[in-house]
Order: structure tokens, then C-alpha cells, then sequence
């Protein structure tokens, strides 16, 4: 069922690539006047811009099960709304309007850049730039459905509302639009990433770390067929981003990064050139600054220690090789994200900008094994698992007593069949993996994973349900208020 909804002023829902002056006379310019787009390499300056400039990271970790109720620390509101799947009323860098901003900025480059193409007199050169476009409009695309809509169900995503699914530049001032369903906008995305992948080039890029390489764009299409559900896919895309089992070349080292000065350690963990990094984006962020301790809403050694520690009896019997740090309130956080501070010259004041991973060999690794466990291959699986294991744990690997086996995964999550044991591996690895970074919030969606959000002091929280089922409604983020106020039906509360 798709249903249309009243005409929409469009800055109210597309943050586009420029600001109106004059309206009929600059709508009928490109986006910037120092370009013309008329040559591929115009097309792809053009398409750096084709990535949301923001962090998601922030909330999704506060409405993940990673964090709990730190009370020595004074709350700060967005990550107090967002602990409690409030509708997170600020627009600041770190926060969800602000991401949906920029998802949509991202997707009118994209579309900008597709019409330029498809203007052009000759577009067979474009190839290369016209397959960017493509996988990056389906990427940010895919971001929002996700966060602001139900996971993909067979079974009700052709009535479940969706988003806005924006196919074509912004040339008229006032425009309706439509969220139609979940389904349609999985079918154009999936439509966007397969007609898109074939046309890249890795050739064309100056800085591929920050582009969708062939490889980035296959960890893209594990990432949305494991929420499709379509677990041979995921696996063909996995073995098409890392052919003849080369994951293990691309895996971070923790022994090596343990090593390290902490400087140097966050630098390198989300630098360009650590191999491990596939698709980065760059944006203003403070979470670099917050994600530690600065939060009331963080992560607890409580959640931290079961995963990562052998006297916590933890499912690989070893101390895992992630360097944390922890304070005297079991608050408690892993050494891995550096900001850099930007200035203008001759100038003290500029931004922290923070490279955002949007995808890791580490993600292709976990969604391949949780794939094969779904489709009952839990050796397999386990053994993409134990390819990971040797550089994740503390000092000298013995296989005899690391390795996961099913004997050991079934020892640890008693009660539950091998299936189902191997991807509760799956999920605790990469939960810890990915602690700081959104990713969890993600299989909290995906997998219906129960939240229960512990309150320490109700006269700083104030009274919330504290406990989210899989069907909460809480579960999808509030539509902004301008594009609510503009006509698109906010989701359910």
C-alpha cells in the first residue's frame, strides 16, 4: 500500500547542495559555479560530496544495549532522549536530524551528478562516476529506511511506511513526495546498487578510502542483503569484496595496535591507509571527545568484561587484545577514534572532523559467518570466525584452546541448537568489535534484539519504559519535525 501525502516544501525534507538566491534563476544553475560538469573528472569532484557528512554513531550507541547509567556524570539531553528512544529534539552535528540532513545533501550530489551524465553528449566515459552515483544514492538511502523505518520483512514491508526515495535533482521549489513502503525503497536500492557496481572503477579515484572502490561497494551489498535476508548473497558479495579468502590480509592487528602510544593508536584506526577501513567519510563530530566518559549514558564494564575477559569466562577462554580503558565508576571505553581539528589559516578557530568508517573488512568477515550459520553451515562459519580470532587475542593464539568449535559455542550459550549458538557468536564478536562505532544498534534492528535500558536515578531520567521489545515502536527513529510539519506522517509512538 503506498500512500501519498501533501505537497512538501523542499528544504523542509532534501537539504540540497545549494542555497537559494534567487530561486527561479539558481535552480536552473549546477550546485557550484566554479564547476561546470562537462568531463568525468568535473563529475567526480563533484561526488565527493555523494557521502553523508555526519556520525551516526552517537545515537545509535545510546539507544544500543551498549550502554547503561553512569550517575557521576551530569546528563546531557540528546543522549539522555536518546537512552530513553525519546525523539531527540537537537539539531547539533552528533544527532539524528542533522544525519538525516545529510544523508538527503548526499543524495542530491548524487542525483546531480546522474543528470549531469545523462545530459552529457557523451555519456559512455562516464561509466566509472555514473556507478559511484549510483551505490552512494542507494547507500544513504539505505541508512535512512534504516533508522527511520521497520527492518525489512517479507511479510509486511509492502505496507510498512517507508522513506522518501529521491530519484532526480531538486528543480522546483515546492514538490510532493511520497515515504511509500519499505519494499519500494529496498527495490530501488537494490536496483541503484546492482545497475551501480559493474560501472566502478577503482582507476578513477585520487583517494579510494573515501569512495565506493569495487570492494567497499561489495561490503555494502553484504550489509543489505543480510538485512534482506538473502544469506547466499551475502555471501557471493563477501567473496566478491575478498576472493580466494584474503579477509585475513585486511583484518586490524590489536596485538600490533596494543603496542602502539594511544595517539598513534587512534590515528591509525581510522586513518586512510589502514587496510582494514574500506568506505570513510569525513564529518564534524564530537564524539571522538564524548564516547569515553563525557556521557551520563555509556558503556559499563559490565558489558565490556563478559566479552572481552577469561576470567569472565568469556566464548573464546582468552583476554581479547582491545586496549580500554576504564575509571573508577566501571565506566569503561576501547582506544580507537581520533578527531582532527581543522582550521581556517591564520585562524584559532575551526572543527573537529572525525573519519567515520562506514565499512570494514572486519563487517564483510562477521556477515559472512552469520550468513553461512543461517544457512546451516556453522563449521564454515566458525571457521570465517577463527580466521579473525588470532588477532584479536591477547598474546600467543593456541588453536587448540581458541579456536571456536561447536562443542564450545553450545558450552557457552546453553540451551540454544548450533544455529542459533554460532550466530550468538557472530553477534557478541562483532558487538565488541564495533562497541563505540553504531554498528550494534544496527543488529538490534535487524535481529529484534530485546533493550533494556537500566535507570539508576529517576529524578535525572524521569519515568520511561525502560524495556524495548522487538515490535517497539520506539525502535524507529522520529521523522524531523519540519518534514512532519510539511506533510509526511511521523511513524508511530
Amino acid at each position: 500500500m503506498i500512500v501519498k501525502y501533501k505537497v512538501i516544501k523542499l528544504m523542509l525534507l532534501v537539504a540540497t547542495v545549494f542555497i537559494f538566491q534567487s530561486c527561479e534563476k539558481y535552480l536552473s544553475t549546477v550546485p557550484d559555479q566554479r564547476a561546470v560538469l562537462d568531463k568525468p573528472e568535473a563529475v567526480s569532484e563533484l561526488l565527493v560530496n555523494a557521502y553523508p557528512k555526519a556520525n551516526y554513531m552517537p545515537f545509535c550507541e545510546a539507544m544500543s544495549d551498549n550502554m547503561v547509567e553512569n550517575i557521576h556524570v551530569p546528563p546531557i539531553l540528546s543522549n539522555l532522549q536518546a537512552y530513553k528512544w525519546e525523539d531527540v529534539e537537537a539539531t547539533g552535528v552528533d544527532w539524528p536530524i542533522n544525519y538525516w540532513n545529510h544523508c538527503y545533501k548526499a543524495i542530491a550530489v548524487a542525483n546531480q551528478a546522474l543528470k549531469a551524465i545523462s545530459e552529457a553528449s557523451n555519456p559512455s566515459i562516464y561509466r566509472a562516476q555514473m556507478g559511484e552515483a549510483l551505490v552512494a544514492r542507494a547507500y544513504a538511502h539505505f541508512m535512512l529506511v534504516t533508522l527511520w523505518a521497520k527492518p525489512y520483512d517479507a511479510a509486511s514491508s509492502n505496507s510498512d511506511p517507508g522513506i522518501p526515495y529521491v530519484l532526480e535533482p531538486e528543480n522546483v521549489v515546492h514538490k510532493q513526495y511520497e515515504r511509500k513502503t519499505v519494499a519500494y525503497v529496498y527495490q530501488q536500492i537494490e536496483k541503484d546498487l546492482l545497475e551501480g557496481m559493474p560501472l566502478i572503477s577503482d582507476d578513477v579515484y585520487k583517494k579510494p578510502a573515501f569512495h565506493f572502490t569495487k570492494r567497499a561497494a561489495a561490503a555494502f551489498a553484504t550489509r543489505y542483503y543480510l538485512f534482506k535476508k538473502d544469506y547466499a548473497k551475502v555471501i557471493q558479495y563477501a567473496d566478491q569484496a575478498f576472493p580466494n579468502n584474503s579477509t585475513v590480509d585486511y583484518l586490524r592487528d590489536w596485538n600490533a595496535y596494543a603496542l602502539m602510544g594511544s595517539s598513534v593508536r587512534t590515528q591509525t584506526y581510522n586513518k586512510p591507509s589502514e587496510k582494514a577501513n574500506l568506505l570513510l567519510t569525513e564529518g564534524i563530530s564530537g564524539w571522538t571527545f564524548s564516547y569515553g566518559s563525557t556521557y551520563r549514558f555509556s558503556v559499563s564494564t559490565s558489558i565490556v568484561y563478559p566479552l572481552t575477559l577469561k576470567s569472565y569466562n568469556n566464548l573464546v577462554n582468552a583476554d581479547l587484545a582491545y586496549v580500554t580503558v576504564a575509571n573508577s565508576d566501571n565506566n569503561i571505553y576501547i582506544q580507537k577514534l581520533y578527531a582532527h581539528f581543522v582550521s581556517p589559516l591564520n585562524s584559532n578557530l575551526g572543527n573537529y572532523y572525525l573519519y567515520v568508517p562506514l565499512f570494514t573488512a572486519e563487517e564483510v568477515l562477521f556477515n559472512k559467518a552469520e550468513a553461512l550459520a543461517m544457512l546451516d553451515r556453522p563449521n564454515e562459519a566458525l571457521s570465517m570466525l577463527n580466521v579473525l580470532l588470532p588477532k584479536r587475542v591477547k598474546g600467543t593464539y593456541n588453536a587448540a584452546s581458541h579456536d571456536l568449535t561447536s562443542s564450545k559455542v553450545l558450552n557457552h550459550y546453553a540451551g540454544s541448537d548450533i544455529k542459533t549458538a554460532v550466530v550468538n557468536a557472530v553477534l557478541d564478536l562483532k558487538r565488541i568489535e564495533f562497541l563505540h562505532e553504531g554498528l550494534r544498534w544496527l543488529d538490534v534492528l535487524r535481529k529484534g534484539i530485546r533493550v533494556a535500558h537500566p535507570v539508576a536515578d529517576k529524578t535525572i531520567t524521569g519515568e520511561f519504559n525502560t524495556v524495548l521489545e522487538a515490535n517497539d515502536p520506539r525502535r524507529q527513529i522520529q521523522l524531523p519535525p519540519t518534514t512532519v510539519m510539511a506533510g509526511l506522517e511521523p511513524n508511530k509512538r
